[in-house]
């Protein structure tokens, strides 16, 4: 198949009704893919139920103008508010699409009457699996555009968490691409205000509604934001920091995301155990935990910090169960502890995590095993003390319900455990060829 007819690139209205394949019955039937900013690529095709993922992805490189390279830097993915799925070269996305009722009652908690009427779109952006090292090496102005675009979506959504001193600073960048050298006749405070939305998080320029809102002052909170962002912006200067390169360096950018649950923390005798809703992100680097209401990391574990294992239940309705078992400290003696996460998605993320520490064992330039998934995005000395402890890429091991043990023989003791004697045989080895990796079954990465 050789689809080389027309192609256009349509700015989408907000309120458009996503789908991919188009359903009038035509001669030549027609495929949209969407990117990150909203704009969509119509396609023409000869024949639709045979196309692979790889031969559409040389269509679109021809129509975006994007170099070869662009091969390895972005995949397609069938995205859904309920479902995320990066497809292979060789995957057929109308077979998938298709088959995406069966998708979303294995993997979600879907109503019926949301598996009936929910349909995926085709996205093009980041393959998950491209290492963030070699991004370092691109100098194409169209891959950096899309980098820039899909980096810029995920903080404005809220899906990375940021200190607020950082969302300033990321958004003073944006801000500096998009509205070009800072001008002081032009950019004041109210110029600012009316364009909030699209350089700071979401969350943080959500204005509260109902009746009584229209007599509200504007709270403290949102002139806060906008002075530090009009602040941070007057300070950047004209020179390589202002570059889109410097916005691609994100701490969680590029993972997959999974959707699960974890058991909230008895607070006393009278309150009753809940769970709390969580956004489970992995990379090369490792695995994050993200609080989804505060917008924060729970839990954030390189690879050789944590073993991991994935239990399943007889009920096809029932969830799955993927364990994590790290070191901690309780009551001043460090122990092992167990987080229990609940999700429909955990075999999904048993098998990311078994294949990107492959990825990395087989890779000829894998990510330094230093390397923290949620770290702080500045050295301790350039922060104060309470703002490193307030941070929202620390790691909040406190709000976790967590199972502690060390176990000898049949006691369970608080002494320091060893990683060999963990509960979970899966783990990654301290050397890497020592590390014997199950075979990947044909299944789909998830995001």
């Amino acid at each position: 198949m050789e689809p080389s007819e027309t192609r256009n690139v349509l700015e989408l209205s907000g309120g458009s009704q996503r789908g991919s394949v188009s359903s009038s019955v035509a001669r030549h039937p027609e495929v949209l893919v969407y990117l990150v900013n909203d704009s969509v690529i119509q396609l023409s095709v000869e024949t639709l139920t045979s196309l692979t993922a790889g031969e559409l992805g040389r269509t679109v490189r021809e129509a975006l103008q994007l170099p070869d390279q662009a091969q390895e830097v972005f995949s397609f993915w069938l995205i859904s508010p309920f479902l995320e799925l990066q497809l292979k070269p060789k995957h057929l996305p109308y077979k998938l699409s298709r088959q995406w009722p069966d998708l979303l009652y294995r993997f979600t908690k879907c109503s019926a009457d949301d598996i009936v009427h929910d349909e995926p779109s085709l996205q093009y952006r980041k393959n998950v699996f491209f290492p963030k090292g070699k991004e370092l090496q691109i100098e194409d102005e169209g891959i950096l555009r899309l980098l820039y675009e899909e980096a810029k979506f995920n903080i404005l959504e809220g899906r990375y968490p940021y200190d607020l001193e950082d969302c300033h600073q990321l958004g003073a960048l944006a801000c500096r691409i998009e509205l070009g050298p800072f001008d002081q006749d032009q950019h004041n405070q109210a110029f600012l205000r009316e364009k909030l939305d699209s350089f700071l998080p979401t969350h943080l320029c959500k204005k509260h509604g109902g009746f009584l809102a229209a007599f509200r002052p504007r709270g403290a909170k949102q002139r806060g934001y906008e002075e530090g962002l009009l602040e941070a912006y007057r300070q950047l200067v004209d020179d390589a920091a202002c570059e889109e390169s410097e916005a691609l360096k994100l701490h969680y950018r590029g993972s997959a995301m999974f959707t699960g649950e974890i058991d909230k923390p008895v607070q006393n005798f009278l309150q009753r155990n809940g769970r709390k809703l969580v956004t489970i992100a992995i990379s090369l680097e490792g695995v994050s935990v993200m609080d989804c209401k505060e917008k924060c990391v729970l839990l954030a574990l390189c690879f050789h910090e944590l073993s991991w294992e994935y239990t399943s239940s007889e009920d096809e309705d029932s969830e799955g169960i993927l364990w994590l078992e790290f070191d901690g400290e309780e009551g001043g003696a460090v122990v092992n502890k167990l987080l229990k996460i609940y999700s429909k998605q955990a075999e999904l993320m048993s098998g990311m995590i078994e294949y990107c520490i492959d990825f990395n064992t087989t890779s000829e330039t894998p990510p330094a095993q230093d390397a923290v998934v949620a770290r702080p995005p500045r050295p301790k000395e350039q922060r104060g003390k309470l703002k490193r402890q307030n941070s929202v890429v620390c790691n909040r091991i406190q709000q976790l319900s967590t199972i502690d043990y060390v176990e000898e023989g049949k006691e369970i003791k608080r002494v320091k455990p060893k990683r060999a004697a963990s509960f979970f045989t899966r783990q990654l080895s301290q050397g890497p060829a020592a590390y014997s990796a199950v075979e990947v079954t044909e299944t789909l990465e998830q995001g």
